[in-house]
Parts: structure tokens; C-alpha cells; sequence
């Protein structure tokens, strides 16, 4: 209900925006930002900035703007904690329709896709590629746009995610990223011999030789059937949703097939996830006793959330071992891009929107911000380079499975970083990955002939993508 009636205020706005603009249509390419002649002018300028940042982590926020500002004393960055991610969406959706948006705000590619509906995101295409020259206090110098030598050290699948729009243009930068990564209980593993699964077949296997094992446990729990669904696609190769109509494609024979096999996993007992369980399955893989797994996929940013309790003792109860998630095709591997991005909104004065593009690729560029924001949030770096800054490497040197598991976590995600994908995003994405979650996790455990179920649940999800958009 909220969502709908912020995209009503949305299309309020754009219908008004139609009119003040003599009737004709406003989308995201209207957003097109344009440098000025000059670039940069010095001129006073306050910039608001829409996070979702806990207070560990805007300490280190607060000591990059400090930086930032003795380079720029004339751009005051107001920084301001609103919410969840949902939160910063709908507050701004709130604001758009009276033209009060911040200047920057952490974005999700729906999050982009709902504010182009009144064309108010600042492509930053002229921006990267701008060759103005601009003079810090300090007599120092920079060009406005970004290095080819930046530009190259942006992780590829964290850079392509502000153009997957449908036009081409690019409309953000990323700020911090997760993945998912799998899980494991190395010390069971170990002990018997168990082959961690690179393939879903492999995957399989382990799930019967651990169910032989422990017949009472379920071997493997996945945090997000929103995120496999998708993975699994992406895996494939098989049509998802597109940024151009229609969107909607995810209803196909292939889709229907890993879904009726994964349908029968869980008949099997081989598997649970976050709807079905009720809770992160996490939970059941630091159990101390009772039903537990010995796999989980999930967020590489929990991975202390995936450690047991220490003993009376000091000790972990057993040692946890992080590795990519199975793949159809180990040669051509797929996992998903997710953490926050920033956009920049059009202003009427276009100094707030260079200034508001200074701090992004500041933060976006420094590798000191990233190497220490990264290993305050366990999220990991955008750039490429941080993995030889020495700071950060000496944090992933200690990589283990104990006290120092966010950066054995951060070393898998670093040594994936050729297979980050992202999805078209568009006014409705958003809709589609609530739908197949639904979906996957109403044919994993509805009791029934398998294919009417599955039948029945892709057509409940395209229905309801078509009706709420």
C-alpha cells in the first residue's frame, strides 16, 4: 500500500511536470546533465547527502567529508541517516513532487528507475567524461571528469549496474558492495571427506551425502529465493525481466524446469530458506543442537552472523569456510551485485549538481575510503586497486574462518569479481524480484501435482507484475 501510494505522488508529479512544460513528457534521458562552460566556478554551495548509515560507519563518513572540505571549503556536505534503504526511496519520492529532493542519496536501481518517472536524476555521463580542470584550495589541480585509469579500476559489474536502464546512460556510481557467497561448516566437511559444490549437480550430491550423514539436518538454507531465482537465470541464461516492454519474460520452460528441481530438493529434506524457515537460516547453521545445516548461502556483508558462539573453552565449535556459490557453468560464473549505489539529483543550480559530483568521486575514487569503509561495514570495495592497498591487504591476510571471517569473505568476493552481474532496472523491477521470490518459495512447499503448482505460481507472479505496474 505504502509503495503504491508513493508511485501515485510520483505520477502526480509527472503529470504536473507535463503541463508547467507545455505538454511534452519528461523520462530519464530528460535528466541529462550538461557541464557548463568554466565547469566548477568555487561558489558557495550546500549539498545534502540521503544515507542509511548506523553511527560506526558515519564516524567514518564524517572524517572523509573533513578531508573533502579542506580540499573544498565552499561545498558543505550535509549528511543525513534516513532509514532503511525503502525509507531514503520513499522519503524522496515524497519530496520530488514539490521539487525538494536531497542532492545525493544511497540508491538501488528501482530506487532510480521510480525517480526518472519525473526525470529529476542527473545523468553523469558529460560529467565522467568532462575535461575541466578544477583548482582545490590547497593550489592543487583535478580534472573534473574521471582518468581513463579511474574509470578502469571501478569493478566492472559494479560500474555496469548506472547503465542498465534502457538508454545507455549512466545515472550512478557504486558506493559499496555485497554478493552472495556459500557458507560451509569446514570441520564436518573435513571429517568426512566432503567436497565443497562448485554446480548445482554437485550440489546435489553433497546435499544427499550430508542428509546420509545426518538424516535429521538439512543441508542447505538460502537466505534469499528472490536472489536464486534471478542467480539462477542469470546461470542459465534465460530470459528475467527487461528495461524495455515488455518486462516481464521470466515465465519460460527453462525457469520452470530448476525450479521443479529445486521443488524436489525440498521434498527430499535437502534444503530450507528464508520464507519456509521463518528467520535467516543462519540460524540453523550455528545451531548448537537440534535440526541444523552444514551449507548456507547468503550475504557476504553477514558474515559474522554465519560464526558460531565461541565455547567456555575460547574456541569455535567448528571452523567456517566461505567459497562462491555453485554455478551451471564454472567457466562462465554468475553471482549477484547488491549494496548500495549513489545517484545525483538535477538542481536549478547546476554549481550543486558539479559540487554534489566532487564528493561522489572523491569517495567513490579514494581507495583510503573505501579500503576503511569496507572493513567497518564487511561490505567490500568498488575499486579494483584496494586490494593492494596496504592497509586493507593486511586485512585480508588475516582471512579465516574464526575471528577474522569478514575477511576470509572478502577475499571470496574479491576473487569473483570478473562474474558480478546485475539486472535491468526499470518501474516495476522491484515488483518482479518480490514476485519470484513469492514464487519460488510457493512451488518449493505447496502440496500438489508439481507441474500445477509450478504452473500455477508463475502465472500468480506475472499477473501480479502486470497488475501492480
Amino acid at each position: 500500500m505504502k509503495k503504491t501510494i508513493v508511485v501515485l505522488a510520483l505520477v502526480l508529479a509527472l503529470v504536473m511536470s507535463v503541463f508547467a512544460g507545455g505538454g511534452k513528457e519528461k523520462s530519464g534521458a530528460s535528466s541529462t546533465f550538461q557541464v557548463p562552460e568554466g565547469g566548477y566556478d568555487g561558489s558557495a554551495v550546500t549539498i545534502t547527502f540521503y544515507h542509511t548509515m548506523g553511527s560506526n560507519l558515519a564516524e567514518v563518513l564524517a572524517q572523509y567529508i573533513e578531508e573533502f572540505n579542506a580540499l573544498y571549503p565552499n561545498i558543505t556536505v550535509n549528511a543525513t541517516q534516513v532509514g532503511s534503504y525503502d525509507d531514503v526511496r520513499d522519503q524522496i519520492s515524497t519530496e520530488i513532487t514539490v521539487g525538494n529532493q536531497p542532492n545525493i542519496a544511497y540508491c538501488y536501481p528501482d530506487h532510480v528507475a521510480l525517480y526518472n518517472m519525473a526525470g529529476v536524476v542527473a545523468t553523469l555521463d558529460d560529467l565522467i567524461e568532462s575535461s575541466e580542470v578544477v583548482t582545490r584550495a590547497d593550489g592543487s589541480t583535478e580534472t573534473l571528469g574521471l582518468t581513463e585509469a579511474q574509470k578502469a579500476d571501478f569493478i566492472e559489474g559494479y560500474w555496469n549496474e548506472g547503465k542498465q536502464f534502457g538508454d545507455g546512460l549512466m545515472y550512478t556510481l557504486p558506493w559499496s558492495k555485497s554478493t552472495e557467497v556459500l557458507y560451509y561448516n569446514k570441520t564436518f566437511f573435513d571429517n568426512n571427506g566432503i567436497k565443497v559444490p562448485t554446480t548445482w549437480d554437485e550440489m546435489e550430491e553433497v546435499c544427499a551425502a550430508i542428509k546420509a550423514i545426518d538424516p535429521a539436518s538439512i543441508p542447505l538454507g538460502y537466505d534469499s529465493e528472490g536472489n536464486w531465482f534471478i542467480t539462477m537465470t542469470e546461470q542459465l541464461e534465460s530470459p528475467y525481466t527487461s528495461a524495455l516492454e515488455p518486462h516481464y519474460l521470466f515465465d519460460n520452460e527453462t525457469n520452470r524446469e530448476f525450479v521443479k528441481r529445486f521443488r524436489s530438493w525440498y521434498q527430499k529434506g535437502y534444503l530450507t530458506t528464508q520464507t519456509l524457515y521463518g528467520a535467516y537460516t543462519s540460524g540453523l547453521f550455528v545451531a548448537e543442537n537440534g535440526t541444523r545445516s552444514y551449507m548456507s548461502i547468503g550475504s557476504s556483508a553477514g558474515a559474522t552472523h554465519q560464526r558460531p558462539t565461541k565455547g567456555a573453552d575460547g574456541n569455535y565449535p567448528f571452523e567456517v569456510g566461505i567459497a562462491t556459490i555453485p554455478q551451471v557453468n564454472p567457466d562462465r560464473p554468475k553471482v549477484i551485485s547488491q549494496g548500495p549505489s549513489v545517484c545525483i539529483f538535477n538542481k536549478s543550480n547546476p554549481q550543486e549538481v558539479i559540487a554534489s559530483w566532487l564528493f561522489v568521486k572523491y569517495m567513490t575514487t579514494s581507495t583510503d575510503f573505501q579500503a576503511e569503509f569496507s572493513m567497518t561495514s564487511g561490505y567490500v570495495p568498488v575499486l579494483k586497486s584496494v586490494a593492494d592497498h596496504p592497509v586493507y591487504k593486511e586485512f585480508v591476510s588475516k582471512a579465516n574462518g574464526g575471528d577474522y571471517i569478514s575477511a576470509l569473505s572478502a577475499s571470496v568476493c574479491l576473487s569473483q569479481q570478473e562474474a558480478y552481474y546485475t539486472s535491468p532496472a526499470f518501474n516495476g523491477s522491484s515488483t518482479a524480484r518480490s514476485q519470484v521470490q513469492n514464487l519460488l518459495a510457493r512451488s518449493l512447499s505447496a502440496q500438489g501435482n508439481d507441474d500445477e503448482v509450478i504452473d500455477k505460481a508463475f502465472k500468480e507472479a506475472i499477473t501480479e507484475c502486470e497488475y501492480q505496474n
